[in-house]
């Protein structure tokens, strides 16, 4: 347990912005994962689906819940996916 008042409100600090960057995080997953789901099944709503993940990497980058080269990995594996299944 932490000693210090300023260890103590640091701690405090961390377990808000755990739980700010898990909602983020968890919509970012649930989107790429409907993105893949959508790309390998036969319909036309994978274009839309890989957007909206696309555009969930990127607000999570603004947020800086993950690292922008994570992000252009995933856009661009996810980018691949779609061009190949076509």
């Amino acid at each position: 347990m932490a000693n210090t008042k300023s260890a103590m409100k640091r701690i405090r600090q961390s377990e808000n912005r755990r739980l700010r960057n898990r909602t983020v995080r968890s919509k970012v997953r649930t989107a790429v994962k409907t993105a893949r789901t959508a790309v390998t099944e036969a319909g036309g709503d994978a274009r839309t689906a890989v957007l909206e993940a696309i555009r969930a990497l990127d607000k999570a980058v603004t947020k800086g819940v993950i690292h922008r080269n994570t992000a252009g990995r995933k856009k661009s594996a996810l980018a691949r996916r779609l061009v190949a299944h076509k």
